[in-house]
């Protein structure tokens, strides 16, 4: 027999929120730059250690951080998302600035 109580969440009378696009896609976007288009997702951490390519060092387990690859990968994008890189977030913003090594 269902329960007669009503939820407290939403009442009925109240609109459907919103949904928050960013969220349900784990946060994933778009960005063109100079060194081409990327596709760039955020994490919060991870259990493994990855080795930023901006600055040599190590991203930590449980470290969040950023997951960059390229949209125009040269043998497709199956390639492009396995050739993905963890980044420090800051690295990757700061990467227009760095010189390459």
């Amino acid at each position: 027999m269902p329960s007669s109580r009503r939820s407290k969440r939403r009442p009925w009378t109240e609109p459907h929120p919103e949904l928050d696009v960013q969220r349900a896609t784990g946060g994933r976007r778009s960005e063109d730059a100079p060194d081409g288009a990327w596709t760039v997702q955020h994490v919060r951490g991870s259990t493994k250690s990855y080795r930023c390519p901006g600055c040599q060092g190590m991203v930590g387990p449980g470290t969040a951080h950023v997951v960059a690859w390229a949209q125009d990968g040269l043998f497709g994008q199956d390639q492009a998302v396995a050739d993905r890189r963890h980044w420090h977030t800051a690295c990757w913003q700061m990467r227009a600035r760095r010189r390459p090594r």
